[in-house]
């Protein structure tokens, strides 16, 4: 082992705090859950309807997040200036800006008397449209930032190359250089998938909580918390695989194929 390689003893201590923080709420979480009575908890209607709307909704989100997003990151990675910078904070904001504070934006924009839904008459909160919305709203940074970065480490030859050859504009972004960053452009799907799934606070402000219309699984452990702490930390021990599962895929473990990103964040 080089000497590069090697970490000063004296940082050790912090290093198994840092962990132990990490790691410790966690292994209490799964320490406490009914492993026992999970099938027949997984088996209740109730649940099986909060998972299959959260996966529907968190999917479809993840879908919108790609659809607006991956032409969004396509322009900012293809120059520099003023208005892409702009567009950069824009895109970064919802990150670090609260959740509830995010879904009380969307109230305001989509609301009954929003700025875009009270002259067309649409009524879009409290409606499984609303969490799509709302998920939307925050997984969309998590692409673009991903695919921004992707595509933006494409070697500038191959671009070059396939223009001399007389492709179009399109047909390099299709044909060249998205598929170069095929690897970026899955883990910022699979990153927006994730953060979709796991959004508490802006859908509970602009969707609300409402039982098999839009309560997914962050609303149904909050509220199982006090009513029924077991079927919250099923619900938490849910929410951790599919965590584990993500980062798995992340990884390149089931994913081999994607240009080496296993490789490349080993």
């Amino acid at each position: 082992m080089s000497a590069t390689s090697r970490t000063p003893l004296r940082l050790v201590p912090l290093i198994l705090l840092a962990l132990a923080l990490l790691g410790l709420p966690l292994a209490a979480l799964l320490a406490r859950v009914p492993w026992d009575s999970l099938p027949e908890q997984l088996a209740r209607p109730a649940l099986r309807e909060t998972l299959a709307l959260s996966l529907w909704t968190s999917t479809s989100a993840a879908l919108l997040a790609a659809l607006l997003g991956l032409p969004l990151a396509a322009w900012l990675a293809s120059g520099v200036g003023p208005l892409r910078s702009l567009a950069r904070v824009l895109v970064t904001l919802p990150v670090v800006l609260p959740p509830v504070v995010g879904g009380l934006a969307l109230l305001l924009a989509f609301g009954r008397t929003g700025l875009v839904t009270a002259p067309l008459g649409l009524q879009l909160p409290f409606t499984a449209a609303a969490v799509v919305l709302a998920q939307a709203f925050v997984a969309l940074p998590f692409l673009v930032i991903a695919a921004e970065a992707g595509l933006r480490a494409v070697d500038a030859r191959h671009l070059e190359a396939a223009e001399t050859l007389g492709a179009s504009p399109w047909l390099v972004l299709v044909r060249v250089r998205m598929p170069l960053a095929r690897a970026a452009l899955a883990a910022g799907l699979l990153l927006a998938w994730a953060r979709a799934l796991g959004e508490f606070g802006a859908t509970i402000t602009f969707a609300g909580s409402l039982q098999g219309v839009t309560r997914t699984l962050p609303l149904a452990l909050f509220s199982a918390l006090e009513e029924d702490p077991g079927t919250a930390l099923v619900l938490g021990a849910v929410l951790v695989g599919l965590a584990v599962l993500v980062l798995a895929l992340l990884r390149g473990r089931w994913l081999p194929r994607l240009g080496g990103l296993g490789e490349a964040r080993s």
